[in-house]
């Protein structure tokens, strides 16, 4: 009985204990907002500066342009915002690629400026673990960075 009354109640302490842990909210990113002031604008630059996948848009009411990010969610732009709005770098978006040589060439095509960290315009940045990045913005201003992390 007392054996009993011990499994009981570490069942009960260590039970209660793991089915908390198995409920416990966990979030992931659904979408980020982007807001801007020309949408038509702002989506050829995502289409085809960053080469996004566009996805249907659920709204229909022509102020929105959403992207798929993968497993990461999505990426809305959303028409509205006022202009000449000053961005700080380190207030940015970050994506990855395999390959910076090629989307720098691709930037390059697109007549867009990128900098290293530092500002220098034409730079990339090594960081100290080996990763390279750069820097630009999108037609409103927001700044973007550019990686190859794997």
């Amino acid at each position: 009985m007392k054996i009993t009354g011990i499994l009981l109640t570490s069942f009960l302490f260590f039970g209660t204990g793991m089915l908390q842990a198995q409920e416990k909210n966990t979030l992931k990113l659904n979408h980020i907002a982007v807001y801007v002031e020309n949408l038509q604008k702002s989506t050829a630059f995502y289409k085809n500066v960053l080469q996004l996948t566009e996805i249907p848009e659920p709204f229909h009411d022509g102020l929105h342009t959403w992207f798929t990010l993968g497993q990461a969610g999505s990426l809305h732009l959303i028409q509205g915002a006022k202009g000449g709005v000053e961005r700080e770098k380190n207030d940015h978006l970050c994506f990855s690629t395999n390959d910076i040589d090629k989307f720098i060439r691709n930037l390059e095509s697109h007549q867009i400026s990128y900098f290293d960290w530092p500002g220098n315009k034409g730079k990339v940045t090594t960081r100290v673990d080996g990763i390279h990045q750069i820097y630009f913005q999108d037609p409103d201003g927001h700044w973007i960075e550019i990686n190859d992390e794997q």
